[in-house]
C-alpha cells in the first residue's frame, strides 16, 4: 500500500545569533492511511519542527527548509506554491497545536473560529456553517454546545478549548491530522478523555494521526508505530510493541528505563534510572556519526564516523545504532 506521507531526509535549520542550529538533520518517515503513528522524545528534540515543516510553517525568515522531499498522497508539498499550500493546509492536513490558549483567537468566539474553517475549506454560508459548528462542539462533548459557542476561548476550561481545537482541526474531514501534545497541561481525567475522543473520531472518519508526545504511556495507548527522535533524528522506529519489548538502541532503552513500575514502588536500592551528560548542540550539519555518541554507555570511537542511517532489524523494526543487538 502506497503511504499517505512519505519524508525522505528532511533538513530544517534555523539561523540564530549563535550561527545555523539544525532543527531536523536528515528525517526518514512514513505514515500509512488511517493508521495513528507516535513520535516521541524529550522537549528539544525536534518534534514540533517536524510536524511545522510538513505544513510549511516553519517561522521564517529565521527557520528555512533545506533539503528532502514531503510527498503527501504522491505531491511533493515543498513544491507546491504558498496558495496551493493554504488550500491543503486545514482541508487535507490539519494540526492540533500544543497550547491551544496561545492557538485560538482571544478576541472572537470559539464558534465563529470554527465557522471560518467551514466556509473557507467547505464553502458553507454563514448559517449553514453555524449549524454544522454546533454539530462538531457536541461531537467532541462539548455540552450546551449551542450556547457555548457564543464563548470567548478565556471562558472555557483547558480541556474544552483542547475539544475545540479538535472540532477546528477536523471540521474538514482531513486525511492527515498532526496532534502536538494534545494532553500536555491535562489533567489524567481529562487526558484520558481527549484520547479516547480522538481515537473515537478517527476511527469514523479514517483520519491518519500523527501524535507528537513525550509521554510514553500515550503512545502505548493509542499508536499502531512509534518514532523515537533524538537531538533532530529519528533513532529507532517500529511497531509499539516491538519498541516497548524490544528497545534496540541506547537510547530508546534509556528512555524506557526511566519510567517508573506502574505495579509497585521502587525500593531504597532501586532507583529509576536517569540518561547521563546533555543533549548536543545542533550546529553541525555533519550528517556523519551518532548524535547520542556523547551519552551512550555502548559508544567507542568508530561511532564518531561511521556514517548512520535507520537499518532494518526485522518485522518493520529500525534503528540507527551500528552496535545495536
Amino acid at each position: 500500500m502506497v503511504p499517505l506521507l512519505t519524508i525522505r531526509n528532511l533538513r530544517t535549520c534555523f539561523e540564530t545569533t549563535w550561527g545555523t542550529v539544525w532543527a531536523l538533520a536528515g528525517i526518514d518517515l512514513e505514515v500509512e492511511k488511517g493508521e495513528t503513528l507516535g513520535v516521541v522524545g524529550e522537549s528539544g528534540c525536534g518534534k514540533t519542527v517536524l510536524a511545522l515543516s510538513i505544513l510549511r510553517l516553519v517561522p521564517r525568515p529565521a527557520g528555512r527548509i533545506v533539503a528532502g522531499e514531503i510527498v503527501f498522497d504522491g505531491v511533493d508539498l515543498l513544491g507546491l506554491d504558498e496558495e496551493a499550500m493554504r488550500t491543503l493546509r486545514g482541508r487535507e492536513i490539519s494540526m492540533i497545536f500544543q497550547e491551544p490558549m496561545n492557538s485560538l483567537n482571544p478576541v472572537f468566539t470559539v464558534g465563529d473560529q470554527i465557522a471560518e474553517v467551514l466556509t473557507l475549506h467547505r464553502r458553507m454560508g454563514a448559517r449553514e456553517a453555524g449549524e454544522m459548528t454546533v454539530e462538531l462542539l457536541a461531537r467532541v462533548g462539548i455540552p450546551d454546545a449551542r450556547k457555548r459557542v457564543r464563548d470567548y476561548p478565556h471562558q472555557l476550561s483547558g480541556g474544552q478549548r483542547q475539544r475545540v481545537m479538535i472540532a477546528m482541526a477536523l471540521a474538514c474531514r482531513p486525511r492527515l491530522l498532526l496532534a502536538d501534545e494534545p494532553t500536555t497541561a491535562l489533567d489524567v481525567t481529562v487526558q484520558a478523555q481527549i484520547l479516547a475522543l480522538l481515537e473515537n473520531l478517527q476511527e469514523e472518519t479514517g483520519t491518519a494521526v500523527v501524535l507528537i508526545t513525550h509521554d510514553l504511556g500515550v503512545v502505548a495507548q493509542t499508536a499502531r508505530r512509534v518514532a523515537v527522535m533524538y537531538a533532530g533524528q529519528i533513532v529507532e522506529e517500529g511497531p509499539v510493541e516491538a519498541i516497548f519489548s524490544r528497545p534496540m538502541h541506547p537510547y530508546t532503552i534509556g528512555l524506557l528505563s526511566s519510567i517508573p513500575p506502574v505495579d509497585r514502588l521502587p525500593g531504597k536500592d532501586e532507583r529509576l534510572k536517569g540518561i547521563g551528560g546533555t543533549v548536543p548542540t545542533y550546529f553541525s550539519a555533519d550528517l556523519k556519526g551518532c548524535r547520542f555518541l556523547e551519552r551512550c554507555p555502548w559508544a567507542d570511537e568508530g561511532c564518531r564516523d561511521f556514517p548512520l542511517a535507520l537499518s532494518p532489524c526485522g518485522d518493520g523494526h529500525y534503528v540507527r545504532c551500528r552496535r545495536a543487538p
